[in-house]
């Protein structure tokens, strides 16, 4: 690969980007389904592939706005049928981005089921709350299966798409 040629240097940048989004899905610190985006988005705008790059930029804008859409009213859907009151998603909501803060990588999800946890020991008595607490964690892991799925989608889109293209 010649770096000297820009539409090399184009396709290796989206692809690093790309593949950071995948990983970001993982590591909560990065935007990661956004990320895989933008790197196709930065290929198609940037890069010399052929027309077919448009396609693969629709296909992936699709994938990408569906993932980010079912990832937030699925999960939010399935607590709802679990009885988490909404009051219960709030206080898991702030306590999430406090251990956003406080604990690296991880302290968004825990702080949020601590925060649902907490609301609903409150709320239920300390007998009661788990059941509501395994429904939050079961939807915290729904959601980051969702967003993984379509970054995933998204990076072999943008594969196919180069593959294709060039």
């Amino acid at each position: 690969m010649d770096l000297s040629d820009t539409g090399a240097t184009i396709t290796l940048i989206s692809g690093l980007v790309v593949l950071t989004g995948v990983l970001g899905v993982v590591i909560p610190l990065l935007p990661g389904l956004v990320l895989c985006w933008l790197g196709v988005l930065c290929w198609a705008l940037l890069g010399d592939a052929g027309a077919g790059r448009w396609l693969a930029l629709a296909l992936a804008t699709v994938v990408a706005a569906a993932g980010l859409l079912t990832k937030y009213l699925w999960p939010g859907r399935q607590m709802r049928n679990a009885g988490v009151p909404i009051a219960s998603m709030l206080t898991g909501g702030v306590l999430g981005v406090v251990g956003f803060f406080v604990v690296p990588v991880v302290g968004l999800v825990l702080g949020f089921v601590l925060g649902i946890w907490i609301a609903e020991r409150a709320r239920l008595g300390p007998g009661r709350a788990w059941p509501s607490t395994r429904g939050a964690l079961a939807a915290v892991g729904m959601s980051l299966l969702i967003e993984f799925a379509a970054a995933l989608g998204v990076a072999v889109i943008w594969v196919f798409g180069l593959v294709l293209t060039s």
